[in-house]
């Protein structure tokens, strides 16, 4: 039987979705083909992402129409075009003013570390990276949403389905419980609506999601507000994104009922936020167009890129997402099918809750068989190209011991991998694969692994080097905050005077889930003790 909020949420969400109905968004690769062809190919922007943002100042069709006619004229300007058609200016989101206010306030008062000043910051930029719903732009590739949520910052101007987990466990140390429940809502929006989380909400999103952490943060919610009813708002939406990551080419069939997940982006194009990059990695590469897809995959993962996604573990080229069955992936989808358990007994249905309990319970028993190496002591991802496990260490590794999957035994064997061979100085670094160039290899570093490694240690009483990750990354996030004046979306861990780099754009700042961890690491050495 589900609660009146249920209702009452489920009743304003269709009342938004009639409201804006009639506001089409805009796929900029499929509305302006060769327009958007000639623009990412002539790189009008240094930025890929930037004109896939932009607003048409007129109808989509008329600029087209209008793009083909003047083409041809010998006066022809393809950038003027742009200019005179689309609202190209970005406005950065984040208020540069309290950055700068931010280090002059040091400077006069003479304090070189204050992590007083710090914690301000973030609580400034709450409000800097907040973004109201307001009235969705027509043809615009930005998805409308019925609540105010978080960004991460940056180029990222909405919505991201992993970063903002993250992002809320800083919102619950901050007392917003009110925004942790406009976001999961607007999640909850965005499942009924197209039926799962895309990656983020543009258009241009829609072919892939990210990693499913929506059972978390409904779990989140409940435990903040102390509310167990809160599961049964969201069994719904549960269910759907349940079934969607259980549907088609997601689902991986290994014989005798054994059922795993991988990552799928529905297309199988250059992303339109990263196209002239995808176009050139094609020819590069000589690979099949099935290149696009597996970039796309890696992009779902999260881990954009990763030595992890290659055949070789060292050429982008060469990736091969589509062909791994990830370890981090499947333990996720078992909080999902274990949380389904939960909210199906808390509505008395004893049927669902012992079903999901099983499939769980199945998963569980398949991710020790298929990701656990004995010999190397640690859980690795299983390529399906060579029926073998990855030989890979990667911090998603440590999702089995964060789901309290491993037993004791394998727990200690995988503390005594990342003691010896993950933490640096500055915290945990992602793989051990030096000279990449990819952000997510070594020598960086991101908040959100750094939580999973933190409470990955602490489900298994490993106090001492679970304080030690949180110590090392929050001492390196004030180091370069007082250097900078700002929270970096990711860090260098192993040279402390070096800012973390490589990928596909510049290191942004702002920033959503370094923020949220901060806080939470912050509450637990200093509060929380």
């Amino acid at each position: 039987m589900k609660d009146i909020s249920a209702l009452k949420i489920t009743g304003l969400l269709l009342l938004f979705l009639v409201c804006y109905s009639s506001y089409g968004q805009v796929d900029p690769q499929k509305k302006y083909k060769e327009l958007f062809q000639e623009i990412q190919k002539n790189k009008i922007f240094s930025d890929q992402k930037r004109f896939v943002d932009c607003e048409p100042k007129g109808n989509p069709d008329s600029i087209v129409s209008a793009y083909l006619n003047q083409k041809k004229t010998m006066d022809f300007n393809l950038k003027n075009f742009v200019a005179a058609h689309f609202d190209t200016i970005q406005n950065d989101h984040l208020n540069k003013t309290q950055h700068i206010a931010s280090i002059k306030e040091i400077e006069l008062s003479g304090v070189k570390n204050d992590t007083a000043t710090i914690l301000q910051h973030i609580n400034y930029l709450w409000s800097d990276l907040t973004k109201e719903p307001g009235k969705q732009k027509e043809f615009s590739s930005l998805l409308a949403l019925p609540n105010s949520y978080i960004i991460p910052g940056g180029r990222f101007k909405e919505i991201y389905y992993w970063d903002s987990y993250f992002t809320m466990l800083g919102l619950q140390e901050a007392g917003k419980v009110d925004m942790i429940e406009n976001m999961v809502g607007n999640f909850a929006f965005l499942i009924e609506t197209y039926g799962h989380i895309p990656n983020g909400n543009r258009s241009y999103y829609l072919s892939r999601s990210q990693p499913p952490f929506f059972a978390m943060m409904v779990e989140l919610l409940a435990d903040t507000k102390g509310d167990s009813l809160i599961y049964l708002t969201y069994l719904d939406a549960l269910e759907k994104e349940y079934r969607y990551w259980m549907t088609g080419n997601k689902v991986v069939h290994l014989g005798n009922r054994e059922i795993l997940n991988r990552y799928w982006d529905a297309d199988n194009t250059p992303r339109p936020e990263s196209y002239n990059q995808d176009e050139e990695l094609f020819r590069q590469s000589h690979r099949d167009s099935l290149l696009f897809r597996d970039i796309r995959s890696a992009a779902e993962s999260g881990w954009d890129f990763s030595t992890r996604w290659f055949d070789d573990g060292r050429t982008l080229g060469k990736i091969i997402t589509t062909q791994l069955l990830p370890v981090d992936l499947n333990c996720l989808l078992y909080k999902l099918e274990t949380t389904l358990a939960k909210a199906s007994q808390i509505n008395h249905d004893e049927a669902k809750a012992s079903m999901y309990n099983e499939l769980g319970q199945r998963r569980k028993t398949l991710i020790l068989k298929y990701f656990w190496d004995e010999q190397s002591g640690f859980f690795f991802d299983y390529n399906l190209k060579t029926d073998t496990r990855s030989s890979q260490y990667t911090l998603a590794g440590l999702y089995p011991l964060f789901f309290k999957l491993a037993d004791p035994r394998q727990a200690k064997k995988v503390k005594s991998q990342i003691e010896t061979k993950f933490l640096k100085p500055g915290g945990l670094v992602t793989t051990l694969v030096e000279g990449s160039g990819q952000q997510w290899d070594y020598p960086n570093a991101w908040a959100p692994l750094q939580w999973i490694g933190y409470k990955a240690c602490k489900n298994y009483q490993f106090d001492g080097l679970a304080r030690e990750i949180a110590k090392r990354w929050t001492n390196l996030n004030i180091k370069v905050y007082f250097e900078t004046g700002k929270m970096m979306e990711k860090y260098d861990v192993v040279d402390l005077n070096r800012l973390g780099g490589g990928g596909e754009y510049k290191a942004q700042d702002g920033f959503g889930w370094t923020n949220g961890v901060f806080l939470k690491f912050w509450n637990e050495l200093n509060v929380n003790k």
